[in-house]
């Protein structure tokens, strides 16, 4: 028999854990649904939620967290475009998306026509 504390994952706590990812979010006040929100609602750690996460033999609540990562760029990408969210948050909260504004340059030529060239021409000296 296994010793320590008896674990909180239980049917009751991933129901729990779904009806705030499915919409229980916006119940609780909540403006987006984030982990943190989770955590809060179902009394535990973030850490918790994050290893329950990468734990196979908890790997219902992987899909949970994927669905607020889901619902929560959805919301944030909707309700800042309509302007209802402060655009600089939503932008930063988009970046753990992936989303980004940075412009990348590459301010090279495959033909060379852009390498630079000497002002004198040496061999002629």
């Amino acid at each position: 028999m296994a010793g320590g504390r008896p674990t909180d994952y239980t049917p009751e706590l991933i129901a729990k854990a779904w009806e705030y990812a499915n919409g229980g979010w916006m119940d609780v006040g909540d403006t987006v649904p984030t982990v943190a929100g989770l955590a809060c609602e179902l009394n535990i750690s973030r850490d918790t939620c994050y290893a329950w996460s990468a734990d196979a033999q908890k790997s219902e609540f992987s899909y949970i967290l994927n669905k607020i990562a889901q619902t929560q760029e959805r919301t944030l990408i909707n309700n800042g475009l309509k302007g209802d969210y402060n655009a600089p948050i939503a932008k930063m909260m988009l970046t753990k998306h992936g989303y980004s504004d940075k412009i990348e340059q590459d301010n090279t030529s495959s033909d060379g026509s852009m390498t630079p060239k000497p002002a004198i021409d040496l061999s002629k000296l």
